[in-house]
């Protein structure tokens, strides 16, 4: 079962470069399919399909000279570096949903004064051909480029950049000005039109062809006579005969043979960035999520009886009407006898005490098995389908460890550590002790089995209709394991998404988001200061984790209750929540336990809830949890907020706004186009009121200094005119902790206001 350990701390997928082939494919003016790709040299090793034993190092090389990685070409004199987003030097992939945009820069550059050309390629994975699209120049030899990804899946990218010599050659004929300067520049021009119809094919060849032969022609009035009377072209000549030289210079001017000389460039000496970077797209619930946690086994409408599948779908249109797309259930595998935990985690259990689903396996089955008591197999594919027409997903736990009574301990034996005395070794914590669970040995050495064995568990639960899986621990399993599995799940699976619950180190956080989870519990239910908040979320959002590592803020969970919401009543338990749901776009909450706004913990400096729904059933009754005790309608309300303005729905646009009060926190979120903007504003104390000045970048805002803007608080529905970056805010915690304004800046007077839904 999963434990927060102790939290201490705050806070190139390397291939040969895109094809610099003498006659390359054809590049058109928009994004378009080009060359097929070479076969990359020095790759990363994939994932095998089967693990790989590894091999013991090998001795220490003699010193030698350092072979360059390639052959070198002395004419390609492009310079690629500092491309972004790389991923510790494309090691790893960056992560992106379906319809996202990827914004890829770099530093380009050559010596001296020649102009370059600069194209972003990218593909799907698997795909031959490159897809290219133009680069453009920012400041200072920065390069930048987009593409966007529009299936599920990996896709690559690379950037390939040449000398390019048209540009350089129009660039100085635009700048000459001697008419013999310009005789000789057009006859190079010439040159270089003839080269590129000889690339191209059909109307463009020949139109090529037709102005490299114009850029040195001879108008003059013989050239007339020879060609006749005719008016029109005797007005045509007129005008151009006496400045046949400048005609000449802007036919080399041109757009449109700039157009057909870009597609069709000389790339003998292009050269590639000399990695292929990767980027998996996950499903839309990979960024923007809202999970609900329940235990199936308390959702019977009888006091003290077993719930069921059957009885979960009673709770489907609740959950859908709070707004939560995502529906967690703890494990639902049977649970060990032995050694099986009584009522708050006691170790003499009642006869009928049901134990910790956490402690999976008995005579009935595994970890492809469910609890008789929740029902069958075909009952849980029900509900997976029932809960996909109320459009929620269902969400399944999965932790790998075992009861002592596991049919794996029996079967597998090996695959457990066993101490000097013959018992196998518990799971421990110290001072904790899971006496109830035996963790996997993964230095077994049969751990090839063990690695096809657990990812058969995840194939198994997808068959079954199961797309996201929150993981249990996963810091305390191999990260080779996990790197290969997901990769192996993702390949027939695209839209699988994985949640590590992985309370512990950062770097060990950060290196499962890389290996290829969707998204990651934080310290969040720890960061309760203005100042807490504001460095661990500017962390998450804007370092570069943003590119790989997607927070999922939790207040609570069944194994997490903090100190705050032990204390701080209803205002913290409100405030904890908006917090939670605004800063980040994947949040949950341990469902019955919020709403109701449990907060007694089992003992004095504990986390841990009294009467743990980890270790007993307990009835939820729906009048408590509808009833004027429960914070239902204010979680509908968030969730619906949420939802309806997609600046909600990403997490690197959120941006930090001074307030001269430190119990008041101000943050906003706004889209690319600035058309939804949200800022909110919450009390962090949950005892007084507490009031202040903000001071808002008006620029991250889109507001005009000059101009008054209106701010709808779409939690109470109150409207206010503002002015500047100074505005009055005072917050009583017992009536409203937070505001959360929707902006509207295109105000001219206060009689111009907008009625807001949300």
């Amino acid at each position: 079962m999963s434990k927060k350990s102790t939290v201490d701390e705050k806070k190139r997928v390397s291939a040969e470069p895109a094809p610099a082939v003498a006659k390359a494919a054809i590049h058109q003016e928009k994004p378009a399919v080009v060359a097929p790709a070479a076969k990359p040299a020095a790759a990363t090793e994939p994932a095998p399909a089967k693990p790989a034993l590894a091999e013991p190092p090998a001795p220490e090389p003699a010193v030698e000279p350092a072979t360059p990685a390639r052959a070198v070409d002395g004419r390609q004199r492009v310079i690629i570096e500092g491309v972004t987003p790389e991923l510790d030097g494309g090691r790893f992939a960056v992560k992106r949903t379906v319809g996202d945009t990827v914004t890829v820069e770099a530093d380009v550059f050559t010596d001296g004064h020649d102009a370059l050309s600069c194209l972003l390629q990218y593909r799907k994975a698997g795909e031959t051909v490159w897809r290219e699209t133009p680069m453009r120049v920012l400041v200072n030899d920065r390069w930048r480029g987009e593409f966007q990804v529009q299936e599920l899946g990996r896709y690559e990218y690379t950037i390939l950049a040449w000398v390019d010599a048209f540009n350089s050659w129009r660039h100085d004929l635009s700048r000459w000005v001697q008419a013999e300067d310009i005789a000789i520049a057009l006859r190079v021009g010439e040159q270089l039109v003839s080269k590129a119809a000889s690339r191209a094919a059909g109307e463009d060849a020949r139109w090529l062809t037709q102005r490299a032969g114009e850029l040195t022609s001879s108008r003059d009035l013989e050239y007339r006579r020879q060609l006749g009377l005719d008016e029109h072209l005797a007005d045509l000549m007129a005008r151009y005969g006496s400045r046949d030289l400048e005609y000449r210079r802007q036919l080399g001017l041109d757009e449109h043979l700039a157009d057909l000389m870009a597609r069709y460039a000389d790339r003998t000496l292009a050269l590639g960035y000399g990695k292929e970077l990767a980027v998996i797209v996950d499903d839309e619930r990979a960024r923007f999520s809202s999970w609900y946690e329940l235990f199936p086994r308390s959702c019977s409408s009888v006091p003290g009886k077993h719930g069921t599948f059957k009885d979960c779908e009673t709770w489907l249109p609740r959950i859908a009407a709070m707004g939560f797309d995502v529906l967690y259930f703890p494990p639902i595998h049977p649970v060990g006898r032995v050694n099986r935990k009584g009522k708050n985690n006691t170790l003499t259990p009642g006869p009928d005490d049901v134990g910790s689903p956490w402690a999976i396996g008995s005579s009935e089955g595994g970890h492809k098995d469910i609890l008789p008591a929740l029902g069958t197999l075909d009952d849980f594919r029900r509900l997976v389908q029932k809960a996909k027409e109320h459009g929620i997903a269902i969400a399944l736990d999965i932790a790998l460890q075992c009861a002592p009574d596991h049919p794996y301990v029996q079967q597998h034996p090996d695959w457990f550590r066993w101490r000097p005395d013959g018992t196998v070794q518990y799971a421990e914590n110290p001072p904790k002790k899971y006496q109830d669970i035996y963790p996997f040995n993964f230095e077994t050495p049969d751990w090839r089995a063990l690695w096809d064995e657990i990812k058969s568990i995840f194939e198994f639960w997808v068959v079954q209709g199961v797309r996201i899986f929150r993981v249990d621990n996963p810091h305390t399993k191999p990260f080779a394991m996990w790197e290969w599995l997901i990769a192996e799940i993702k390949q027939t699976t695209p839209d699988a998404i994985f949640l590590a619950e992985a309370f512990t180190r950062p770097k060990v956080m950060h290196r499962l988001a890389k290996l290829g989870y969707s998204q990651s519990y934080t310290y969040y239910a720890w960061r309760n200061t203005k100042e807490e908040l504001t460095e661990y979320l500017t962390e998450l959002t804007q370092g570069p984790g943003a590119e790989y590592f997607r927070p999922n803020f939790w207040p609570n969970t069944p194994d997490i209750l903090t100190e705050a919401l032990q204390f701080g009543g209803k205002p913290m338990f409100m405030s904890r929540l908006i917090l939670a749901a605004t800063m980040t776009a994947n949040y949950g909450i341990y469902g019955p336990a919020y709403e109701l706004m449990e907060h007694v913990a089992v003992k004095h400096g504990s986390e841990e809830y009294l009467d743990s729904e980890k270790y007993q059933v307990r009835h939820r009754d729906f009048q408590a949890l509808d009833g004027p005790g429960s914070l239902r309608d204010f979680i509908a309300l968030v969730n619906r907020i949420r939802q309806r303005n997609p600046a909600l729905h990403t997490d690197p646009n959120l941006r930090f706004h001074k307030m001269d009060n430190e119990q008041l926190i101000c943050y906003s979120k706004a889209t690319a186009n600035l058309a939804n903007v949200i800022l909110v504003v919450v009390n962090l104390d949950p005892n007084y009121t507490q009031a202040g000045w903000t001071e808002l970048d008006l620029k991250e805002l889109g507001l005009d200094l000059h101009h008054p803007f209106q701010v709808h608080d779409l939690l109470s529905g109150a409207h206010y005119l503002w002015h500047g970056p100074r505005n009055y805010v005072e917050l009583n915690p017992h009536r409203m902790p937070a505001h959360v304004f929707r902006i509207r800046s295109s105000l001219h007077t206060e009689q111009d206001f907008d009625t807001f839904d949300g």
